[in-house]
């Protein structure tokens, strides 16, 4: 792949990488930028390794989850939202906007449940393309889809 190949890809997926990022984060904006920075860092430097074996979106976002499995925000998780509201509920960058709540209650969810919760609802990726992306098996992600599901209803009381 070319430097310009690259960039062309990275334009068309930069908007999809920042805002799964941020709904990672939980809303904070700080901590997405220096993730999205860190992938994109890390893709060109394995930009070689692609060849439309697939969707650069899924490739991409492989290697967004893993930086951010390895960041310091993904070990910020809560017992409950009143726990996040209080550490994090005036310093998160939505704090004034719609997704308060349900930033919070991703919050109090495990990495991995976040992200299959993300990218299954956010992103619509099948479960197939989700077990990919994690490297995990399909049961393994139905398994964090219905545990992250029944966590949030609980935490958002619907």
């Amino acid at each position: 792949m070319t430097r310009e190949q690259f960039i062309r890809l990275v334009r068309d997926e930069q908007e999809a990488l920042r805002g799964f990022l941020l709904a990672l984060c939980c809303g904070n904006k700080d901590d997405a930028d220096d993730i999205a920075q860190e992938t994109l860092i890390k893709a060109y430097l394995a930009s070689s390794e692609y060849h439309d074996k697939g969707r650069f979106r899924s490739w991409l976002l492989k290697i967004a989850q893993n930086t951010f499995l390895n960041h310091k925000s993904a070990q910020n998780t809560y017992e409950n939202i009143e726990e996040a509201r209080l550490v994090i509920g005036s310093y998160n960058a939505d704090g004034k906007y719609a997704y308060q709540d349900l930033y919070l209650a991703l919050s109090t969810l495990p990495p991995k449940e976040r992200t299959a919760i993300l990218l299954f609802y956010l992103e619509g990726y099948s479960i197939k393309e989700i077990s990919k992306i994690n490297g995990t098996s399909e049961d393994a992600v139905k398994m964090q889809l219905s545990r992250g599901r029944d966590k949030l209803k609980t935490r958002l009381k619907l």
